[in-house]
C-alpha cells in the first residue's frame, strides 16, 4: 500500500493545480499526505486487527483532521450514524490497496474489497471502484502481465481501458467520482515503464491528482514488485510516528507471508 501513499503525496499539490506534464520535482515544495493516506492506513490497520471498516475509517479521520475529506463523508465521521450514505465518489478506490494486498485470492479481495467500500461507498459504482482497483493490485501481484490486467478489468468491469493518455489528458476535467477516475488511473499504469513513471503519469493528467496517483500507485507497487527505496523512504519522512508505524507494521508482515 506504500505506493498509494506515494501518489497521494506526490499528487497532494496539484490536486487543486494541475500539473499536465510528467516533468516536475516528483516530492516538491508543500507535498503532505491527505486523507487519501490516512484512510488508506485505516483500511490496513483494521485488516491487521479484524477490526470493523466502519469504526476504524471514522476513528482515524476524526484523529487527523483537515485532511481534504468531502464534504458527505465529513458530515458522515462527525455524525453519530455508521449508515452509508450511497456514495459513487473515488474515496472508496482511494483507500482499497491493502485489500489488495492482504488477501492471496481474487474472490476474497473482491468480497473485501466490497465490504470496505460499502461502510460508506454502497453505490453500485463506489464498490465497483474499489473491487477494479483491488482486482488490478492482485492480479499485478501474481504476476500478471498487463494484457491480461486491462482485459480482465474492462470484461468485468466494463471500464473503457482502451484510451491513451494522450487521448484523455486535453479532455480531461476534475472528477471525484469513481467512474471517471479509476479508469484513468489503470490506464495511466498500463502505459507506464516503471513506477516512478507511473506517478508521473497519473499526475500529468490534471484533476483529482493525489486520488489518481494513489490509485495508481498502489497498483504500480504491486506490479514492479516494491517501490523504489530512494521513494519508500521519503515518503515515509512525510507521515507522523503513528501513521508509519502501521505502514511499517504491514509491510512487514507482507513479507513474511
Amino acid at each position: 500500500m506504500l505506493g498509494a501513499i506515494v501518489g497521494d503525496i506526490v499528487g497532494s499539490i496539484y490536486e487543486f493545480n494541475n500539473h499536465r506534464s510528467k516533468d516536475f520535482p516528483l516530492f516538491g515544495k508543500g507535498c503532505d499526505f491527505t486523507d487519501d493516506t490516512v484512510l488508506t492506513v485505516a483500511v490496513a490497520d483494521c485488516l491487521m486487527n479484524n477490526g470493523n471498516y466502519a469504526e476504524y475509517i471514522k476513528n482515524y479521520a476524526r484523529k487527523y483532521t483537515g485532511r481534504g475529506y468531502g464534504g458527505r463523508f465529513a458530515q458522515w465521521v462527525e455524525s453519530d450514524s455508521m449508515e452509508p450514505y450511497n456514495s459513487w465518489g473515488n474515496g472508496s478506490a482511494m483507500r482499497v490497496s491493502p485489500v489488495g494486498f492482504y488477501f492471496d485470492n481474487l474472490q476474497r479481495v473482491s468480497f473485501e474489497a466490497k465490504r470496505s467500500a460499502e461502510v460508506t461507498h454502497n453505490h453500485p459504482e463506489g464498490i465497483k471502484g474499489a473491487q477494479a482497483t483491488a482486482a488490478a493490485i492482485i492480479l499485478a501481484r501474481k504476476g500478471q502481465d498487463k494484457e491480461l490486467i486491462k482485459t480482465h478489468i474492462s470484461k468485468l468491469f466494463n471500464y473503457d481501458l482502451n484510451r491513451t493518455l494522450d487521448e484523455i489528458r486535453p479532455v480531461y476535467q476534475f472528477n471525484e467520482s469513481c467512474q471517471e477516475t479509476v479508469p484513468e488511473a489503470i490506464i495511466a499504469f498500463l502505459e507506464s515503464t516503471d513506477f516512478e513513471d507511473a506517478i508521473r503519469n497519473a499526475i500529468s493528467l490534471g484533476g483529482d491528482s493525489d486520488t489518481l496517483a494513489c490509485i495508481t500507485g498502489g497498483i504500480a507497487e504491486a506490479f514492479y514488485g516494491g517501490v523504489p527505496k530512494d521513494i519508500a523512504a521519503k515518503a515515509l519522512s512525510y507521515l507522523d510516528p503513528d501513521l508509519r508505524e502501521v505502514v511499517e507494521e504491514f509491510r512487514d508482515w507482507r513479507s513474511l507471508c
